[in-house]
């Protein structure tokens, strides 16, 4: 008491000395990360700047909605509307400069295209299509929903917009008739000729060297094409959390000692705790001894593991199988009886009414008229059987259609009542007709199946708390030393595992095969992280990764290393072609062919359109050359994409005149309507975008 009374007296100084010790960590992040979060913007397009507050927003609902059904991360979120921000800054600003307005027409054009509006119960009229009156009506009646509208209408009048925009875009994009005349030509024009060929294989890849240097500088001559956003890169060791092969044994022999009876001192006296094979409740006896709680329910035969399914499924009532592993489980099963056709299979035609729970109806139609309907196919059915999974096909409103009416297999309880009913308690083969609240039901018993039931023991391989220590100890030990030793050298001399470095981008999440695992790519961004910097990072479930920065990529072309596999072919094929082309001079093919050790070759009427040369490929510059050459004269060196070529022009045999030529201006206007689809890229490769995502997430 006389301890905690003094707490009390200096529990004033206390708070202050809290104060001040959290008030020198705020102060010391604040110098060590430059301020960076005081930013009020996440970015900016064009010199326009994007609050964070609003697109903190935008990013939470975006995540609470997810992505197709799927739960979606905070960087998920962020980045897709990251996309839509920077899309729709770009293409406002192009909106503005062309004048575009677009009237209430254009919008509700756009609410009945969505599907959610369009296709509502509550905005159609009598013959099913959408009522504008009811619509205005709708929310003239209810004022909370004006908010929403007046957001929605938002949306609605940029993607009125945009179609328009769009529309333009196709409108500019026009073929000629000299275009098609061309395209004409390179498809009917041919020539014929005789070439000699030097491939790039034959100079050893070994025998040309591609500098650094030589990379950067054509690298230089296409900088769009090479451009490459900040980046880092960096090598780590994972030490997984694992169990050991004692973790191992000491589960088997956990679920082993099961298998017997033994006697426990309890409560001052022995008491004698049954095997599992000699135990009566085994529902109390799994739930006391497994991982995976007792399931009561019947399996069929293709629902247990593939490898232990048939001796599992001949297990008589209290048999015993195991100990056997599955999915990094020791499991003992136990056999509790067997159920004549617990799972059934069965195919359906779904006929619906109006007022029913199916959506996506194929036509409208009365309780009677369905009845009338499903009695006419249950008729077919029942004189044709084979006919069924047409039947289905063409006139059921579920979504089995597609699978002519299958359902597959389900056990008790999973269907509709009715439904249920009729499935298991007719045999296979049986058609009848059901109603639910579906609408009505032409069922067919297809096949049922066996199952049976087991109490299942499942220990889960672990790793024990003795192996976790271990474990966190290498991790730290290795961590530790990596700060002044060579990381490889180091990682070799611990028998570990030195992972090829990995590249991430600012507002990467995933870092290499650990996943996602945003603190990584956090740290090695951080002002404070230098080149050579170690850090150990816990993976729960996975377990430790130890990290160091390996190399800073400023903004800019991309690193030598990443451009190589693009590079480096084409700039040693052009070295090839140079050595290659002090060998192929001479006044004849024959006399080229000799002084190279290789053959004359015939190519007959080939075309700019398919410029396959043979025993070389696709080779446009080759036959190119040869259109152009003068007949029986040898032509200059051709560069192509396998090697180095001469050829001479035996004949070139031009296309038949013709007036029009609409059918290959039609080819390339087909090309031309996707040229479109290009306007947002090249809008962004043109702006000026800041992206600040990494000081917030």
């Amino acid at each position: 008491m006389a301890v905690l009374q003094k707490i009390r007296k200096r529990s004033g100084l206390l708070l202050l000395a809290i104060g001040f010790a959290l008030l020198s960590f705020v102060v010391q992040d604040l110098f060590t990360k430059g301020f960076k979060s005081l930013s009020k913007d996440v970015g900016s397009i064009n010199g326009k700047d994007i609050p964070f507050e609003e697109f903190r927003v935008k990013v939470a609902n975006t995540e609470k909605s997810g992505q197709n059904g799927q739960p979606m991360s905070s960087i998920q979120a962020a980045n897709q509307v990251w996309n839509q921000e920077v899309n729709i800054a770009l293409l406002t600003a192009e909106f503005e400069k062309l004048g575009l307005r677009v009237g209430e027409k254009q919008i509700l054009e756009v609410f009945k295209a969505d599907p959610n509006i369009g296709q509502n119960q509550m905005f159609l009229n009598a013959a099913g299509k959408f009522d504008i009156l009811k619509f205005k009506e709708y929310f003239k009646s209810n004022p909370e929903g004006i908010e929403m509208l007046k957001q929605r209408e938002k949306d609605a009048e940029l993607n009125a917009k945009f179609t328009i925009y769009n529309s333009l875009i196709k409108g500019s994009l026009y073929t000629t008739d000299a275009e098609g005349k061309l395209k004409y030509e390179m498809e009917a024009n041919k020539v014929s000729f005789d070439f000699v060929s030097v491939p790039y294989s034959s100079i050893k890849d070994s025998d040309v060297k591609v500098t650094d240097a030589q990379i950067v500088d054509y690298m230089k001559t296409k900088e769009k094409k090479f451009k490459s956003e900040e980046s880092r890169e960096l090598d780590y060791v994972l030490i997984e959390d694992k169990p050991s092969a004692q973790d191992e044994a000491d589960i088997k022999k956990n679920v082993d000692a099961l298998l017997v009876s033994r006697v426990e001192y309890k409560d001052g006296k022995n008491d004698t705790i049954p095997s599992f094979g000699a135990v009566k409740n085994n529902a109390d006896f799994v739930n006391a001894n497994s991982d995976i709680p007792y399931d009561s329910t019947y399996i069929a035969k293709k629902d247990l593991p593939a490898e232990h399914a048939e001796k599992l499924f001949a297990l008589a009532a209290g048999e015993l199988y195991g100990p056997y592993m599955y999915n990094n489980h020791y499991c003992i099963s136990k056999g509790l009886g067997r159920k004549a056709g617990a799972q059934v299979k069965a195919s359906h035609i779904l006929i619906s009414w109006e007022g029913t729970k199916v959506p996506n109806k194929k036509e409208k139609r009365t309780k009677e008229q369905a009845k009338a309907k499903a009695e006419g196919l249950l008729a077919q059915a029942l004189a044709n059987p084979t006919m069924f999974m047409m039947l289905a096909m063409s006139n059921s409103d579920d979504s089995s259609a597609q699978q002519g009416g299958d359902l597959g297999y389900f056990g008790p309880g999973q269907m509709v009542k009715p439904f249920n009913d009729f499935a298991f308690n007719n045999p296979v083969g049986k058609i009848g007709l059901v109603e639910t609240e579906f609408g009505y039901h032409i069922i067919n018993v297809t096949d049922k199946q066996d199952a049976v039931r087991l109490a299942t023991i499942a220990q889960k391989i672990e790793p024990s708390e003795a192996t976790n220590d271990k474990v966190y100890t290498e991790a730290t030990k290795f961590e530790m030393e990596a700060a002044n030793k060579d990381f490889a050298a180091l990682a070799k001399q611990m028998k570990l595992t030195v992972t090829p470095a990995v590249r991430v981008k600012a507002i990467d999440e995933s870092f290499g095969a650990v996943g996602n695992q945003r603190q990584i790519v956090k740290w090695a961004f951080a002002s404070d992280t230098n080149v050579g910097d170690v850090k150990r990072f816990e993976i729960l479930n996975v377990g430790h990764v130890i990290a160091k920065l390996k190399k800073v990529n400023e903004k800019g072309l991309m690193t030598v290393e990443e451009a190589r596999p693009q590079v480096e072919q084409i700039l040693k094929n052009k070295m090839k072609a140079d050595k290659i082309k002090t060998k192929l001079s001479g006044t004849s093919l024959a006399a080229i062919a000799a002084a190279n050790k290789v053959t004359v070759l015939q190519a007959v009427d080939l075309t700019m359109e398919n410029p396959a040369v043979p025993n070389a490929g696709f080779e446009p510059k080759v036959v190119g050359a040869a259109f152009s050459s003068a007949a029986g004269k040898v032509s200059a060196v051709i560069e192509g994409n396998a090697g180095v070529y001469v050829v001479v022009n035996k004949t070139t045999t031009k296309a038949p005149i013709l007036k029009k030529h609409d059918e290959y201006v039609a080819k390339l206007k087909q090309q031309v309507t996707t040229y479109a689809g290009r306007v947002v890229n090249a809008l962004k490769n043109e702006a000026d975008i800041k992206d600040n995502r990494a000081d917030f997430y």
